[in-house]
């Protein structure tokens, strides 16, 4: 039996519903990738694939009970026995505590039954003609690069028996470059994101990976302990990640997170910091636009699939260093009596005293370590959300104004929220790439930071 296209899987899961409430998710992922060590050009190729989740809704009368199954690439057959599975499992289940009235439809999308987008490797074209020209260089200079490009987009279809007829197609693209000299004894790194890959100057990541193997020639010894840090924009996008990411209303009014006030309740109206500071999310962004409309496959503190299909509006979670916003599923915002925030999946953090760019703020720092990029990030205490993790490929000392040499690199102990407060300086904001976060957040905008007092707890043997 052939296999059935993703509109067509969801419309027949719809069908499959006989009279009883039911949400359809259908998506599609398109990408291409290309993979190089030593440099040389070690792997590429082009994959796709397809997955239907079904959410099913028992309602009785003391509330409703839900239940969601997910099958790859089903054929006309797998999808009524997915429907049939699910129902029983949500008739099986207890009832939720997110509960809610399905979104109600407005008609389908224009290209509702249109064929997925796909990318291939000639979206890769210009990252691999310029890579060319770079290990050609590496070679004679004995460096050596390691690294990935990829390109995806991700079409998604919702469907309900409320009449939702929602779809999106998300791109996306990022390229990581590690480059290694001197026998590996030096190591730095660099990454950018654009859903454009020819927008990325593949020749300039060169020359910062380049810069970082020359400072890294003069070695200077710096002990562990507070030091004022320099984080470039990839390290503060790992960061500032995590309060995005932490800022659930729920967690918040339970006391179990960062945002919980003393006593009960959130810390919605709270002064974080003295400088004006913000972070937002909006679909509409025009740098890196995301879906404007809520998906969810299963409900937790950040998502409710009763909300599947609502509008997501522009949010300031924090604004000019005041809490102004946390995430709430409807469910949730009338248990608490706030507004329903959905969030968008992208990120942006600006400082409105920030100016310049990252060699400028260089050049008006006294003294400092610059972070290049942050890694295996692990959250030790979310009630304060201190983090702990490593600086990798690159920490460099800064002298009036100057790199002066690389100090080895460091485990820290920071929280990033607590460091807002010490934030003394900033450059203006751009689209960046995280490090430790890549794989969960593709869009995302943020400054240099300056911080005081910044905790590197430890020192690291790591590269």
């Amino acid at each position: 039996m052939s296999i059935l296209s993703p509109h067509e899987a969801v419309e027949l899961a719809i069908a499959c519903a006989d009279g009883h409430e039911l949400i359809a998710v259908a998506e599609f992922d398109s990408r291409t990738d290309v993979r190089w060590a030593r440099s040389t050009l070690t792997t590429n190729g082009e994959r796709t694939s397809t997955s239907l989740t079904v959410i099913a809704f028992h309602r009785r009368a003391d509330g409703v009970a839900t239940a969601s199954l997910t099958a790859s690439a089903p054929n006309r057959d797998a999808v009524a026995a997915l429907v049939a599975r699910a129902q029983d499992a949500a008739k099986e289940s207890s009832n939720a505590t997110d509960a809610a009235d399905l979104i109600a439809g407005g008609g389908a999308s224009s290209d509702w039954a249109a064929s997925p987008l796909i990318t291939s490797a000639q979206a890769l074209a210009p990252i691999t003609a310029s890579l060319g020209e770079v290990f050609t260089q590496a070679l004679s200079d004995e460096i050596e690069h390691f690294g990935y490009a990829e390109h995806g987009v991700t079409t998604t279809w919702l469907a309900s028996t409320t009449g939702l007829r929602r779809r999106w197609s998300q791109p996306s693209g990022r390229i990581e470059m590690t480059a290694k000299s001197h026998g590996r004894s030096r190591s730095a790194w660099q990454g950018a994101a654009n859903e454009n890959l020819a927008a990325i100057d593949v020749a300039s990541l060169d020359a910062q990976l380049r810069q970082g193997l020359s400072w890294q020639e003069a070695r200077i010894d710096i002990q562990p302990g507070r030091h004022t840090a320099l984080l470039t924009s990839g390290a503060v996008a790992d960061l500032s990640a995590e309060i995005w990411w932490s800022a659930t209303a729920r967690d918040a009014s339970e006391g179990r997170s960062v945002f919980s006030k003393p006593g009960g309740g959130t810390r919605i109206g709270d002064s974080l910091t003295t400088r004006q500071i913000s972070l937002s999310s909006d679909a509409h962004d025009s740098d890196m636009p995301s879906c404007p409309f809520a998906v969810a496959t299963s409900s937790g503190s950040h998502s409710s699939v009763f909300d599947n299909g609502l509008d997501i509006a522009s949010t300031n979670w924090i604004t000019d260093g005041t809490l102004t916003s946390l995430v709430a599923p409807r469910a949730v915002a009338q248990e608490l009596g706030m507004p329903t925030v959905v969030s968008a999946d992208t990120v942006r953090m600006t400082d409105a005293a920030g100016h310049g760019n990252l060699a400028d703020l260089i050049a008006r720092t006294e003294s400092a370590l610059l972070v290049t990029c942050v890694w295996y990030n692990r959250v030790v205490d979310p009630q304060t959300l201190l983090l702990t993790g490593l600086t990798r490929d690159g920490v460099y000392v800064i002298r009036n104004g100057e790199v002066v040499g690389a100090a080895g690199n460091f485990r820290f102990n920071e929280s990033p929220v607590g460091m807002l407060s010490r934030v003394t300086d900033a450059t203006s904001t751009g689209r960046t790439q995280p490090r430790e976060m890549a794989d969960y957040i593709h869009r995302i905008a943020a400054p240099a930071l300056v911080v005081n007092e910044f905790n590197f707890s430890t020192s690291s043997d790591a590269l």
